[in-house]
C-alpha cells in the first residue's frame, strides 16, 4: 500500500495522440505486439491502445491493464479507526498486493471506496449517491471475494443490493453517439434477475434521462423483452430503458441460452453510436469469444443516434437502480470500436492470467489451501462435504465422478471471516460464496460482509472428536456446535439437545473430518 503519486494531467486530446503514437510505434517495433511488460504479455489496454482504440477507462482490484501500469488499484478504508489505504501491485505491470490489504485491515474490516482508473483519464470510481430510482448505495466488503489471478492472490469485487460505484464527472468516455467499446470479467455464479448489475456509460445526474442515454454491459438473468432463451445469465445492452439482446430487444439467437453458472466470464459491447451495436461472451478460462448478437441499433426511437452522457457505472442501473448482484474482477472502456482482432487478444491475455487457477497449496488447513473434507463415520467414508442447488450436503465423490460434482466438493481455506485464527471455506467453483450455517443448517451463500454472515462462516478447527488424524470444526458464534453431517445433510450440532441432529449416537464420528487433498485442484 502506497499514497497515490498526483498525475500532471496534460491536455486529453494530446495525451490520447501521445499513447496512440507511442503504442503503433512499439507494436511496429516488436513485430505487431504491443509492449509486454507485466504480468502476462501485452495487457488489455496495450492491445487496445495499440489497435488505435485506446483505453479511457481500466479499472480492476486484481491486476495491471498496462503492462506500464504502477500505480494504485483500489483504496480502503477499515471499520475500526477510518483510516484509509491504497493498495497497489507487486510489480509493475503485475498482480495486487492483496497482503497489503490483509496487513491493513487485520483485526478489523474494511471496505472499497475507490476503484481507480489506471489509464491517463484518471477516471476513478468512488461509492455511488443516491439517484432517481435508489438511496445512496454503500461500499462493498474488501475481503468478500478472493481470487487466485496469475497464481497469486487478489481480491475481486462483490456487489450485493444496495452497493454500486460511479464517476460522473469523466474524461474522454464517449457522449452523444461517439462510438466506444467495453469489457468486463465478471461470474455466472453470483447472478441475480434484478436491476441492474451494469458496467459502462451512464448519465451523469444519476437519472433516466431517456433512451439512448446508456451505454453499459449487462449481466444477469433478468429478461426485459421476451422471449430470452435458456436461463441465463445474458451478457445484455443496458441502453436504457431496456436490456437489449438485439434491435428488436428480446433475443433472436436461439442459441444464445446465456453463460450458465460459469465461475470467470468476459462480457463485452461495443456500439457505434449510430448504427451498430454488438454482445459477446466468453469463458474467462479458456477458449475464444462468441458473438450473441452484431447488427443495428434498438428500433424504438431514441437509440440511434445514441445519446450517451459519458458518467461510468460499475453494479448498479444509469438511475441507480440497486437491486442486482454481481461480482467485478477488471473491466475497460475504450475510445473508439475496437477491431475482432483486438477483442479476440485481450480474450487471450485474460485466459492467460488463470483466473480461478490452483493456489498452489493443497490439504492443510492453512489459508489459500484447498481442500476436500471427508467422513470418517463407518457409514460413510466415501462421502465429501459438497454443495448442491445452494445446499450443503455429503455424497459419494471418487475419481469416475463427473467434473462437477469433483468441483461441487472442492473448497478453498480461507483466513476466518470473523476471527482470523478460525477459518471461512470458499466454494472452488462459486467464487466469492462461503460455507455458512443458518438456522443449523449449512448453506453455500455469497459473502455479503455483513458481521452476521461473518460469524455464520468461521468454524475452528479443533483436534478431531473421534481421535487422532481427524479435524472438528466448532461454530465460531455457536461454541459447542460443530459441523456434522446427519442423513447427508451438514449441520451445526451439539452432543445431545432438542433438534433431531443433536442425537448424541455417533455424533464424535459425525463431527470428526479427514481434511484432504482436494478433488478438482
Amino acid at each position: 500500500m502506497f499514497v497515490r503519486t498526483p498525475h500532471f494531467r496534460r491536455p486529453k486530446r494530446a495525451v490520447l495522440s501521445l499513447l496512440t503514437v507511442c503504442a503503433a510505434l512499439a507494436a511496429v517495433l516488436l513485430g505487431g505486439r504491443a509492449p509486454s511488460a507485466g504480468a502476462a504479455g501485452s495487457l488489455p489496454c496495450d492491445v487496445y491502445g495499440g489497435a488505435g482504440t485506446p483505453c479511457v477507462a481500466a479499472h480492476s482490484l486484481a491486476r495491471a491493464l498496462y503492462g506500464s501500469y504502477g500505480g494504485p488499484l483500489y483504496q480502503v478504508r477499515r471499520a475500526s479507526d477510518g483510516a484509509t489505504a491504497n493498495i497497489g501491485l507487486l510489480a509493475t505491470g503485475g498482480y495486487a498486493d492483496a497482503a497489503a490489504q490483509d496487513s491493513f485491515c487485520s483485526g478489523t474490516t474494511c471496505v472499497i471506496t475507490t476503484i481507480y482508473d489506471q489509464s491517463p483519464r484518471h477516471n476513478d470510481l468512488t461509492v455511488e449517491g443516491p439517484g432517481g430510482a435508489g438511496a445512496a448505495d454503500v461500499a462493498a466488503p474488501a475481503d468478500a471475494l478472493p481470487v487466485t489471478v496469475g497464481g497469486h492472490q487478489a481480491y475481486g469485487l462483490e456487489i450485493s443490493a444496495g452497493m454500486g460505484y460511479r464517476d460522473n464527472s469523466t474524461s474522454g468516455v464517449a457522449v452523444n453517439g461517439q462510438p466506444e467499446g467495453m469489457y468486463m470479467v465478471t461470474s455466472g455464479a453470483h447472478v441475480n434477475g434484478a436491476c441492474c448489475f451494469d458496467y459502462g456509460n451512464a448519465e451523469t445526474n444519476t437519472r433516466d434521462n431517456g433512451n439512448g442515454h446508456m451505454d453499459a454491459l449487462n449481466f444477469g438473468t433478468e429478461c426485459w423483452f421476451q422471449p430470452c432463451y435458456g436461463a441465463g445469465p445474458w451478457v445484455q445492452a443496458d441502453l436504457e430503458n431496456g436490456l437489449f439482446q438485439s434491435n428488436a430487444g428480446h433475443s433472436t439467437n436461439t442459441a444464445n441460452t446465456g453463460t450458465g453458472p460459469l465461475p470467470f466470464v468476459t462480457a463485452l459491447l461495443k456500439n457505434n453510436g449510430r448504427d451498430h451495436f454488438a454482445l459477446k461472451h466468453g469463458n474467462a478460462q479458456s477458449g475464444g469469444l462468441t458473438t450473441t448478437y452484431s447488427g443495428g441499433e434498438p428500433t424504438t426511437p431514441g437509440y440511434s443516434p445514441m445519446r450517451q452522457e459519458g458518467a461510468i457505472v460499475l453494479g448498479t442501473g444509469g438511475d441507480n437502480s440497486n437491486g442486482s448482484i454481481g461480482s467485478f474482477f477488471e473491466g475497460v472502456m475504450t475510445a473508439g470500436i475496437p477491431s475482432d482482432a483486438a477483442d479476440d487478444a485481450v480474450q487471450s491475455n485474460i485466459v492467460s492470467v488463470g483466473y480461478g487457477g490452483p493456489t498452489g497449496s493443497s490439504g492443510t488447513l492453512n489459508p489459500a489451501s484447498e481442500i476436500s473434507l471427508r467422513a470418517t463415520t463407518a457409514c460413510c467414508t466415501t462421502e465429501y462435504v459438497r454443495h448442491r442447488d445452494g445446499q450443503v450436503v455429503t455424497s459419494p465423490i471418487s475419481s469416475g465422478s463427473s467434473a462437477l460434482d469433483k468441483n461441487d466438493a472442492t473448497w478453498v481455506v480461507r483466513r476466518g471471516l470473523a476471527n482470523r485464527s478460525c477459518v471461512s471455506f470458499e466454494s472452488r467453483n462459486y467464487p466469492g460464496d462461503f460455507l455458512r450455517h443458518y438456522d443449523f443448517k449449512l448453506l453455500r451463500q455469497p459473502m455479503d460482509g455483513s458481521a452476521q454472515f461473518r460469524a455464520d462462516a468461521t468454524f475452528c478447527p479443533e483436534s478431531g472428536k473421534s481421535g487422532a488424524g481427524t479435524t472438528s470444526f466448532n461454530s465460531y458464534n455457536f461454541p459447542g456446535k460443530y459441523l456434522r453431517h446427519y442423513n447427508h445433510t451438514l449441520y451445526i450440532a451439539s452432543d445431545g439437545g432438542s433438534n433431531a441432529w443433536d442425537a448424541t449416537a455417533s455424533w464424535a464420528a459425525d463431527v470428526s473430518w479427514a481434511v484432504s487433498s482436494p478433488w478438482a485442484p
